[in-house]
């Protein structure tokens, strides 16, 4: 025997059949014919009547007063403003009647006392009673002895030149002249370092000591280098150069109206 299957038509013979096409579109056609057929039944077959307008808004101009002026000020509301909404708030604050804490009296002033006038001192008096003051007299101190004072020396009668260093026992072959500086007071030595090789020509001169002179200064240094000193034979193994210093001692003249010649 052989079972049914469940899928077939026969299993359930009261199930609805779908519509087909012909009967879908007949009922969307019939529901479209109906509701026209409302629209006309139901619908106003008189002319069509002219809605009367509506009251419209007029605007008229305001007088100029006080008021629409201020309206017209941009800084009306972004600003503090004696006519804004919170004019009175900001730019006229009430006044605050601050009352201070502290208190104090008013000032009364005492009545003199006549009989107490000088009695604190002369209670002072009597409590600090002081010894008669015995003035000791000392003898007057002895003069202290006079020492000789040291003649100061000399300023010299010209200007003269040394030697020292390895250069101290070293002969010039041309000895510079030195003039005497105008000058108000004393001039202190002009001291040149110079480097002299073996044939008796200096290398290099630098200035170590100034005299107070500029002059008298570049003149030392300008006879430094133009010195010539005896030519020297270096043993084996000595150096070649010799360092040295030369010192200008200068004197000095009273100074003139007249300008002095340069040397």
């Amino acid at each position: 025997m052989n079972a049914a299957s469940p899928a077939t038509p026969a299993s359930f013979p009261d199930a609805p059949r779908p519509w087909s096409r012909r009967q879908l579109l007949g009922g969307i056609g019939l529901l479209f014919t109906a509701q026209l057929a409302l629209i006309f039944a139901l619908g106003e077959r008189g002319p069509t009547k002219p809605r009367p307008p509506a009251a419209a808004p007029v605007l008229r101009v305001a007088p100029q007063t006080a008021e629409t002026l201020a309206l017209q000020d941009p800084t009306l509301f972004a600003l503090p403003h004696p006519a804004g909404f919170a004019g009175r708030a900001w730019l006229r604050p009430p006044t605050v009647q601050v009352q201070s804490r502290r208190w104090t009296e008013s000032p009364r002033w005492l009545a003199p006392e006549p009989e107490s006038f000088g009695a604190t001192l002369s209670q002072l008096a009597r409590a600090n009673h002081l010894p008669p003051l015995e003035l000791t007299v000392n003898p007057m101190p002895e003069p202290a002895p006079t020492l000789p004072q040291e003649p100061m020396p000399a300023p010299p009668a010209r200007s003269t030149l040394a030697l020292a260093g390895d250069l101290g026992g070293r002969r010039l072959l041309n000895p510079p002249e030195l003039p005497a500086w105008p000058a108000s007071d004393l001039l202190t030595n002009s001291v040149v370092r110079v480097l002299v090789n073996g044939d008796g020509l200096v290398r290099s001169a630098t200035l170590l000591g100034r005299s107070g002179s500029t002059e008298a200064d570049e003149f030392a240094l300008a006879v430094a280098r133009a010195t010539r000193f005896e030519p020297t034979v270096a043993a084996p193994g000595a150096p070649a150069l010799q360092l040295g210093t030369m010192i200008f001692i200068w004197s000095t003249v009273p100074l003139t109206n007249t300008p002095a010649s340069s040397p």
